[in-house]
């Protein structure tokens, strides 16, 4: 299971670390994915990480503002959000893919079970 947490309101240009947690199983074999969505919006794939850390990838619209991380000894994933704007208002998400590949990223548009795991959301709010 994956518990995602450490939303919350915040000013516009503040920052904000988001946490998933496992429990049940290791990450050490899963890519992370964070995902969001907006109300009203479809959901989108905003950072990704290979289950070494190796690799990360970002969308274009948070690339340079947050930064994907992991502590596989913790069992945990991070997304440090900083420089967050009102458009960053959404539900996050956290999933775990099984990759064989240590350093492979998960799908990033994923369109049916690709994810093994999905945490429950934690709530973003950025005020302008």
């Amino acid at each position: 299971q994956l518990q995602a947490s450490g939303g919350g309101l915040v000013q516009a240009g503040g920052s904000l670390r988001l946490t998933c947690a496992a429990s049940g199983d290791t990450l050490h074999y899963y890519a992370i994915g964070w995902f969001r969505q907006a109300p009203g919006k479809e959901r989108e794939g905003v950072s990704f990480i290979s289950s070494s850390g190796g690799r990360t990838a970002y969308a274009v619209s948070v690339e340079g503002r947050f930064t994907i991380s992991r502590d596989n000894v913790g069992n945990t994933a991070y997304l440090q959000m900083s420089s967050l704007k009102p458009e960053d208002t959404a539900v996050y998400y956290c999933a775990a893919q099984f990759k064989h590949n240590n350093l492979s990223l998960p799908s990033m548009f994923p369109t049916g079970d690709e994810y093994n795991y999905w945490g429950q959301g934690t709530l973003v709010t950025v005020s302008s």
